[in-house]
């Protein structure tokens, strides 16, 4: 089966899943009454500075007030006029130059003051009981860029492996951008043409304009920019040349995505297909059975092994068993051979369900140094394409792999699922013999 993105949209959420080499590797939802706000700026106000934590409460209009951690206060600039992006401005870049190095050193209670009124993106959804964490770094995806209005830096996605292909991003982006202003250069863009990544850059500085322009009439807390629904990022961020094709099951929402990829990359029109059959599109792709798989505790391998994943709030732990298999040679070969089965059902399984934060594996005992080394290469090639940021440890003596995933959203366990009445999710009752006893 060739790479496809199927979107199920004719109904109350919007559902999107990624298929590589017929394997279902990413699920998102949205639904229509709880749409995400990551990506949305807001002219904010700060509630409540607290020095103990360095960081601010900012007040967006929303349920939680937003986080805003002392890292990511760009500076306090009164004037909001010094966030227009204007290349003959060169007050604006001196005035920025001389936020940033007072903001390089400063303490939040230097930054910040309670009633003060700043410009936050959202960074990180509402997790859990937590409330959204926000920057004041801006910045802005489009196609084949992505804009940071407050940061001087050019980068290059590290996809693209030629050294010429990257001098030429890098010196067209340099010759356009203002002066203190950033870049980054998405994987797509890879030999696409100097004319579209100028017209990409160019709508990204004029669309950053506007909202500083909407900054100052709007009275705090208030939306200036909503990002696109996960129907329209899906293309943006997940169309690409390695997509054979994308199928969807609304007419209407076709016929949107028509007229969105007609305009910004006609290229890839013809890729688009309406799904029209009786049967539901996620059933017809094996996808719904993907995902009920996702929510399950306990994952099954090829060999007759096991995972058993448990996701606390702050922690998430992954068991490796051998279960049933018991190999053919001796005990040594069948557990390194699990474990290697285990390193991309591990990291296919986290990419899946999106799982982020901490994440212990436990590995099953190797006593081998040179399996040991084998298996870690295995993980580390494993969680390669995932696009999630990823930061692995070395395996420990007692076979345990401790691991970060960059968590930007809520995890499809989270999302689909929530505590059971009964136990109040605890996962267990009081035994008979406990209840019998008490009574």
């Amino acid at each position: 089966m060739p790479n496809l993105l199927v979107i199920n949209a004719d109904g109350p959420e919007t559902r999107v899943a990624l298929v590589e080499n017929s394997q279902v590797v990413e699920i998102y939802i949205e639904r229509r009454r709880e749409r995400g706000i990551v990506g949305n700026i807001y002219k904010g106000k700060v509630l409540r500075v607290l020095p103990g934590m360095q960081a601010a409460f900012v007040d967006i209009g929303t349920d939680k007030a937003a986080f805003l951690y002392v890292a990511d206060v760009r500076g306090a600039p009164e004037d909001i006029k010094s966030l227009f992006v204007d290349e003959d401005d060169e007050a604006r870049d001196r005035r920025n130059a001389e936020i940033d190095e007072k903001s390089k050193e400063a303490r939040i209670e230097d930054l910040l003051r309670p009633g003060q009124e700043v410009i936050v993106q959202i960074a990180k959804a509402p997790i859990g009981t937590k409330g959204s964490r926000s920057t004041s770094y801006i910045s802005l995806p489009g196609r084949n860029l992505v804009f940071m209005p407050t940061v001087d830096h050019v980068g290059i996605s590290r996809r693209i492996g030629s050294d010429k292909e990257r001098k030429r991003l890098r010196s067209i982006v340099d010759s356009m951008r203002p002066p203190g202003t950033g870049f980054i250069v998405r994987t797509v863009a890879e030999s696409v043409s100097d004319a579209e990544l100028r017209a990409d850059m160019e709508f990204l500085i004029k669309l950053w304009n506007s909202i500083v322009k909407k900054s100052e009439t709007a009275k705090a807390p208030a939306l200036l920019y909503n990002d696109l629904d996960l129907l329209l990022r899906t293309v943006r961020d997940l169309f690409t040349s390695e997509v054979e094709k994308l199928i969807i099951d609304s007419r209407p929402e076709y016929e949107r995505l028509l007229k969105f990829t007609g305009a910004f990359m006609p290229e890839y029109v013809s890729k688009i297909e309406y799904y029209d059959k009786s049967e539901p599109v996620f059933d017809a792709y094996g996808i719904e059975m993907e995902l009920d798989r996702a929510v399950e505790r306990k994952v099954y391998l090829k060999s007759g092994g096991s995972l058993v994943i448990d996701q606390g709030e702050a922690l998430t732990a992954i068991d490796v068993n051998t279960g049933r298999f018991v190999g053919k040679r001796n005990l040594e070969e069948t557990i390194t051979k699990t474990n290697l089965e285990a390193c991309k059902e591990v990291a296919d399984q986290l990419r899946l369900r999106n799982i982020g934060g901490i994440i212990i594996i436990d590995f099953i005992d190797m006593d081998r140094e040179s399996n040991q080394d084998k298996v870690m290469r295995a993980f580390a090639e494993s969680v390669r394409p995932d696009r999630a940021k990823t930061n692995v440890t070395k395996i420990s003596e007692l076979g345990l792999v401790e691991m970060t995933r960059k968590r930007t959203r809520e995890s499809l366990g989270r999302m689909l699922t929530e505590p059971c009445f009964y136990c109040d999710g605890k996962g267990y009752l009081k035994s008979k013999t406990t209840v019998a006893y008490e009574v």
